[in-house]
């Protein structure tokens, strides 16, 4: 039964993100405090089916009172639905219901670490448990006073799924900030899978061994409507519901993570060592010494890149052959020139950006915003651009340079 399901289905790609942040509810009660106001329910719903063509969406501030309350009303009023498979449908979009949480061990320091939830009902219960161990349940990313394997048989006994959150940064990810393993802090069978991070890869992750079984996922940690799918993925499943979503990522009946779409880790904006006192990033240098190598300080920020290497327990990255691809692919947003009004012709014309940047010809594009800016979408889409490095909480850059002839 199961050969034929897989042989007579029909896979569509589908292109996910799975790290959404509210800003603000539709009566302006705050969320994310650092989030844009117009990151509502319903606006990132609107921008993720017409402007981003991003099919499966998780929300993570979805634990919040006054975000269920939008979502309650939109239900109510027909805007959206509940669906079978799990998830909530608007227009060709399905929203998964999530949060990220924010934990603590004794003699550690914090990490953040995402679930998701198959409905309202569910999840209106992990709020009901988990407003009893936390300050204020309307905000996002906040501490939660128990332990992490208390935590983690909570979200299961929901159905749930445990996907620690941009695991390598030094800003809250549970091996940049907390532990040289995750096996130190969570039970690792109980892990679906692992947030990667805007400044690592696949390869770099794989330095880890304790990873090589472990799904990764690309997400965009969005705090604004314009981040959305600046990191994605792309899934073989049968339609977007958080069932199919479980299913990829279990491997089970023919559903898939396909590939990973990320920034070259190279724009991340903590990927090198940064020096706080003058500014400097590390980059191309080995860090071994304590002190900044161009002022003498002491006050450096530990890069992705650096921390990895350091706690790594291989001298080179395993990639497993069945890991999916991770393609470099720059957002529109990163390309020089291309602003705000070429970005509006290039929708109003292709529609949505996943068109843009994966079915759409050169030729088609320079007829929309000339051939200098297609070659950079191009070059965007096939990791070609030269870049300088970001560190220390900003991102690094694109550099402006013509294309070899090919």
């Amino acid at each position: 039964m199961q050969d034929q399901l897989e042989t007579s289905t029909m896979w569509e790609p589908c292109y996910t993100d799975l790290h959404i942040h509210i800003g603000r509810t539709s009566r302006g009660e705050a969320v994310k405090i650092s989030g844009s106001r117009d990151l509502t329910f319903e606006n990132i719903a609107l921008e993720a089916s017409d402007r981003k063509g991003i099919h499966l969406l998780g929300v993570i501030d979805c634990h919040s009172p006054v975000v269920q309350m939008d979502i309650e009303q939109l239900l109510e009023s027909g805007t959206m639905s509940e669906i079978e498979g799990g998830g909530i449908a608007y227009q060709d979009t399905t929203i998964l219901l999530g949060t990220e949480i924010e934990l603590r061990e004794p003699g550690m320091r914090e990490f953040h670490m995402l679930a998701y939830f198959r409905d309202l009902k569910t999840m209106k219960s992990f709020t009901d448990w988990m407003k009893r161990y936390m300050k204020n349940v309307n905000l996002s990313s906040q501490r939660v006073y128990v332990p992490a394997l208390e935590m983690q048989a909570e979200i299961k006994a929901r159905g749930g799924l445990i996907v620690p959150a941009h695991v390598f940064t030094p800003h809250k990810g549970i091996y940049g900030s907390t532990a040289p393993r995750m096996s130190d802090v969570l039970d690792t069978s109980l892990v679906d899978a692992v947030e990667l991070g805007l400044s690592s890869d696949s390869s770099m992750a794989s330095y880890i061994r304790e990873l090589d079984h472990v799904p990764f996922l690309t997400n965009s940690d969005a705090h604004s409507l314009g981040k959305i799918g600046r990191e994605y993925n792309e899934l073989q499943v049968a339609a977007p519901s958080f069932d199919e979503f479980r299913m990829a990522l279990q491997g089970e009946a023919g559903r898939k993570i396909a590939a990973n779409y990320g920034l070259n880790p190279r724009l991340g904006k903590y990927h090198r060592t940064y020096c706080a006192a003058c500014g400097s990033i590390m980059d191309g240098q080995a860090i071994s010494a304590e002190r900044c190598p161009h002022c003498g300080s002491l006050k450096l920020v530990q890069g992705v890149l650096d921390r990895i290497l350091a706690i790594s327990d291989r001298e080179s990255p395993h990639v497993p052959a069945n890991r999916p691809a991770y393609h470099y692919q720059v957002p529109l947003e990163f390309i020089p020139g291309l602003g705000k009004a070429k970005l509006r012709q290039l929708l109003d014309h292709f529609g949505t950006e996943m068109n843009v940047l994966h079915r759409t010809r050169e030729e088609e594009l320079a007829a929309v915003v000339g051939p200098v800016l297609a070659g950079l979408i191009v070059a965007a889409r096939n990791g070609q651009l030269e870049l300088s490095s970001g560190g220390g909480g900003t991102y690094g850059k694109v550099a402006v340079q013509e294309r070899a002839s090919e």
